[in-house]
C-alpha cells in the first residue's frame, strides 16, 4: 500500500471514529440533566466537524486528482480503479442520503410515539420472555441430564458414551464427576482442559433432587454477550448403572447460552431502564437528533467518498502487481515476484502468482539441467559411438538410415554419413547386401517367432580388389526402428586361415618331407648306373631328366622346410634386448645396399631394452627388410628406411618402442593388404608367402602390435601409394632406456 492509500485511511478511520464518538456523546448527554449542554456548545461541535470535512475534502480532492493523472496517462489499472471509486462512492452516498431522509421524517413523527404506553408494557413483557426463555432452557437441560443419566452404562466405551451424548444435547461439555465432584471423565472441545467443578450445593441438591441446575456467567454483561454464559445441570447416577464402583458418580452437563439471546436480554433491560428515564426528558431530545444526524450525516458522506477512493486503490494494488508480473513473466524474467501483504484473496492471489512464477523458475531451472544432463549424455553416447570399432547403423520404420558412426563408414569405406535420411540400397556396393539383412530382418520378426535380435557373418566386396568379412548384429527398436552393428572380421578370418594353414602345413611337412630323400637318391643312382651305359640323344635325355628330378626335389625341400617353420616355430624365449644392437647386427648383411644409399638407419638415441628373442627378431627383421628391399629393386631412387621410436602416453610417459620399415615403392595391393599375414598370398612370382606370416606370428609371440599401411600423397588419399611402412610396437619394456654404443646412427 503506498504512503497516500495509509494516509487515506489513516484520515477515513479517524472521521469515523470522531463522527461514532461524537454521536455517543451527545446521546450520552441527552440522558443526563444537563440539557442545556448541546446548545452550550453547539456551535464549537459544528466547527469540530466543519474541520474534519475540510481534511476530508482535502484527501479527497488529492487522490481524485492522482486518479485523473492515472487516467490521463493512460496507467493501467486507472479506469478499474476509477469505475470502483465511482461504484463505492455511489454505494456509499446514495444510502446514506436515502437513509437521512428517512431518518428525519421518522425523526420527527416518531419521538412521541417512542413513549407510548404500549411501547412501557412491550418492554416489560420482553424483560419476562427473556427471564422465561432462560428458565425453559435451564428446565430442558435438567430434564435430558436426568433423562441421560438414568439410562447411563458404565464401562470401557465410557469416553465414547460422553462425547455422543454431547452431540446429542448439544452441549459445551460432559463430565464423568466422582462422589466429591472430582472429574474423572470429560468431553469437550479442548478433552485436554478440566471443567470447573460444580459447588456443594448443587451436589447436594442433585443427591436430594436427583438432578440440578443454574445458571452462571451472566454477573459480567460483557462476558456474558461474548459467549461466556452457561447452563450447569448435574444429575445422580443411579445405583443400577454404577459397575465398578458403589460410590456416588454425578454426569455434568455444561450448555453455552448463547449470545444473542444474553445480548437480547441484556439490551430489553438497557432499553427499559433509558426508557424510563428519557420518558422523563423529552424536552430537547427532538432538536439533538435531528442535529447530530445531519452533523454525522455530513461526516458520513465524506468518509465514504474516501473509502471509495481508498478502497479502490486498495482493490486495484495488487492487479498492479500482477500486471507487472505477468509483463516480466511474458519477456523471460522469473525472478522472484513482490507479494501484496495483505490476508484476503487479493494477497493470495500475488502469493499464488509468485508461487507459481517460483514453480516456473524452478521447472526451467529443472528442464535446464535435464536438457544439460541429456544433452551430456547424448554427447557421452556419441564420443562412445564414434570411438567405437564397431559400426553403428540405426534405421527408421520406413527403412531410412538414421544415423551412422564412423565406425561404420570406416569399415564400409563409403561416405555413409551423406546418405542419412535415404535408402541402404541407394549405394550401389550395398545393394545385396542390403537385402540380405532386411531378409533377416524379417525372419526375426515376431510373427515368425523369431527373438529380437540376430546375428550372422557376410562377405562384402567392396571394390574389385577389396573383400571384407563382416559379423552383422540385428537388434528391433522401438517405433519399428532397427538397429544394425557390425565389425570387421577380416583379420580374425585371416587368422583362422592361418590356424588352418599352420595344420595343413605340420601335415604336409610330415607327409613329403621323408619320400623326397629316397626319391632323389633314387634318380641320382639311376644317373650312376645307366650314363655309362647309353651314348648321344638316350644319355643326354637321361642326364637332364635326372637333373630335373632333383632340382625339384631340392624345391619342395625347400618349401616343407618353410612350412615345417612356420608350423612348428618355437616359443619365444624372452630376455632384455636391445633393439638398436639387433637392426645394427642384422643390417651389415646388407653392407651393399648401405653404402648404395637404398638402405638408411634412423635409430632412437638411448632407446629402452625390451623383453624378446633374439633370433626370432633377427628372422623378422630380415624378413621385412628383404621385402622392402625386393619392393624398391626395380626404382633407381628406391630407399628403405629402418627406424626406431620411442612412444609416449599423454603424459609423456614411455610406454612401448616402434620398429618401423618403411619404403618408398608401390606399396601393397588392395587385395593383399587385407590378406598380408595369410600363408601363401604373395605378389612375388618365387615367394611361398609365408614370409609374413611367420612374422605375425613371431609378433604375436612377443605381444607385439604388426600394422601394415600405405603410404599416401600429403591431401591425396585417392591418388596410387608412393610407398609402404611396417611397424611393430613392442609394449614389454624390460629396463629403464639404456644407451646402444655399437648401434649405427642416423645416416
Amino acid at each position: 500500500m503506498t504512503k497516500a492509500a495509509r494516509l487515506a485511511w489513516l484520515v477515513s478511520v479517524t472521521a469515523i471514529a470522531g463522527a461514532s464518538g461524537m454521536l455517543a456523546f451527545l446521546l450520552s448527554i441527552s440522558t443526563t440533566a444537563q440539557r442545556g449542554f448541546l446548545e452550550r456548545h453547539y456551535l464549537w461541535l459544528f466547527w469540530v466537524n466543519v474541520a474534519v470535512a475540510t481534511a476530508l475534502i482535502i484527501v479527497i480532492g488529492v487522490a481524485g486528482t492522482r486518479l485523473a493523472l492515472r487516467v490521463k496517462r493512460g496507467r493501467f489499472g486507472s479506469r478499474l480503479l476509477l469505475k470502483l471509486a465511482f461504484i463505492f462512492a455511489f454505494v456509499g452516498v446514495v444510502p446514506g442520503l436515502l437513509i437521512y431522509t428517512v431518518s428525519y421524517q421518522f425523526v420527527n413523527r416518531s419521538i412521541e410515539s417512542l413513549f407510548d404506553q404500549r411501547l412501557a408494557s412491550a418492554l416489560e413483557a420482553g424483560l419476562a420472555l427473556g427471564q422465561d426463555t432462560l428458565d425453559n432452557a435451564r428446565s430442558e437441560l435438567s430434564a435430558r441430564t436426568r433423562s441421560a443419566a438414568e439410562r447411563w452404562e458404565d464401562g470401557a466405551l465410557a469416553p465414547l458414551a460422553l462425547e455422543r451424548l454431547r452431540d446429542q444435547l448439544s452441549a459445551r461439555s460432559v463430565a464423568l464427576l466422582g462422589g466429591n465432584g472430582q472429574v474423572l471423565l470429560t468431553a469437550g472441545p479442548d478433552n485436554d482442559s478440566i471443567p470447573e467443578r460444580p459447588t456443594a450445593s448443587m451436589l447436594s441438591q442433585a443427591r436430594s433432587n436427583g438432578v440440578s441446575s443454574r445458571l452462571e456467567g451472566l454477573e459480567d454483561e460483557q462476558k456474558a454477550v461474548q459467549g461466556e454464559a452457561r447452563i450447569r445441570a448435574v444429575a445422580l447416577l443411579p445405583s443400577s448403572a454404577l459397575q465398578l464402583t458403589n460410590s456416588d458418580r454425578y454426569l455434568m452437563v455444561v450448555r453455552t447460552i448463547s449470545g444473542k439471546v444474553v445480548s437480547n436480554a441484556l439490551n430489553v433491560q438497557a432499553a427499559n431502564q433509558e426508557y424510563l428515564q428519557r420518558s422523563l426528558l423529552r424536552d430537547g431530545l427532538r432538536q439533538m437528533y435531528l442535529g447530530t444526524l445531519t452533523l454525522v450525516l455530513i461526516l458520513a458522506v465524506f468518509a465514504a467518498l474516501l473509502l471509495a477512493v481508498a478502497l479502490s486503490n486498495q482493490l486495484v494494488q495488487p492487479l498492479l502487481l500482477l500486471a507487472e508480473g505477468m509483463r516480466e513473466v511474458a519477456t523471460g524474467d522469473l525472478k522472484a515476484k513482490p507479494v501484496f501483504r495483505s490476508r484476503d484473496e487479493l494477497g493470495g492471489l500475488t502469493r499464488s502468482f509468485a508461487d507459481m512464477t517460483e514453480q516456473l523458475a524452478d521447472a526451467r531451472a529443472q528442464v535446464d539441467l535435464s536438457v544439460a544432463q541429456v544433452e551430456s549424455a547424448r554427447t557421452h553416447l556419441q564420443t562412445i559411438l564414434d570411438n567405437l570399432t564397431a559400426g553403428v547403423m540405426v534405421f527408421g520404420a520406413d527403412r531410412r538410415i538414421e544415423s551412422v558412426n564412423p565406425g561404420a563408414t570406416r569399415i564400409l569405406r563409403l561416405p555413409l554419413s551423406a546418405y542419412v535420411g535415404r535408402h541402404l540400397d541407394e549405394l550401389e556396393p550395398l545393394q545385396e547386401f542390403a537385402k540380405s539383412i532386411w531378409q533377416r530382418f524379417e525372419l526375426q520378426s515376431p510373427e515368425a517367432g523369431e527373438r529380437d535380435h540376430w546375428q550372422d557373418s557376410f562377405e562384402l566386396r567392396l571394390t574389385e580388389e577389396i573383400t571384407v568379412t563382416l559379423l552383422v548384429r540385428g537388434a528391433a527398436l522401438p517405433h519399428d526402428a532397427r538397429l544394425l552393428v557390425f565389425d570387421d572380421i577380416t583379420e580374425v578370418v585371416s587368422a583362422q586361415r592361418s590356424a588352418a594353414w599352420s595344420e595343413v602345413a605340420r601335415r604336409l611337412a610330415h607327409e613329403i618331407k621323408n619320400p623326397l630323400t629316397p626319391i632323389q637318391l633314387s634318380a641320382e643312382r639311376l644317373q650312376f648306373k645307366l650314363e655309362s651305359k647309353l651314348e648321344g640323344a638316350d644319355q643326354a635325355m637321361l642326364v637332364r631328366s635326372v637333373g630335373t628330378i632333383v632340382n625339384q626335389v631340392q624345391s619342395m625341400k625347400q618349401l616343407v622346410n618353410e612350412f615345417r617353420d612356420y608350423a612348428r616355430l618355437p616359443a619365444a624365449k624372452l630376455a632384455p634386448l636391445d633393439v638398436n644392437a639387433l637392426v645394427a647386427e642384422v643390417l651389415t648383411l646388407y653392407a651393399e645396399a648401405q653404402e648404395a644409399g637404398r638402405l638408411v638407419a634412423d635409430l632412437a638415441q638411448d632407446p629402452p631394452l625390451i623383453l624378446g628373442d633374439a633370433p626370432q627378431l633377427r628372422q623378422v627383421i630380415h624378413n621385412l627388410v628383404q621385402n622392402a628391399l625386393d619392393a624398391v629393386s626395380e626404382r633407381p631412387d628406391g630407399r628403405v628406411t629402418v627406424r626406431t621410436q620411442k612412444a609416449t602416453n599423454e603424459m609423456g610417459e614411455l610406454r612401448a618402442l616402434r620398429l618401423v620399415i618403411l619404403d618408398n615403392g608401390p606399396g601393397f595391393a588392395e587385395k593383399v593388404l587385407n590378406r598380408a599375414f595369410e600363408p601363401y598370398v604373395t605378389t612375388k612370382s618365387k615367394g611361398t608367402g609365408l614370409g609374413l606370416a611367420v612374422v605375425k606370428k613371431i609378433a604375436d609371440e612377443h605381444g607385439a602390435r604388426i600394422r601394415l599401411v600405405n603410404l599416401q600423397p600429403a591431401g591425396h588419399p585417392e591418388q596410387a601409394p608412393i610407398g609402404a611402412q611396417v611397424s611393430l610396437s613392442f609394449s614389454k619394456l624390460a629396463t629403464a632406456p639404456s644407451p646402444a654404443p655399437d648401434a649405427p646412427r642416423p645416416a
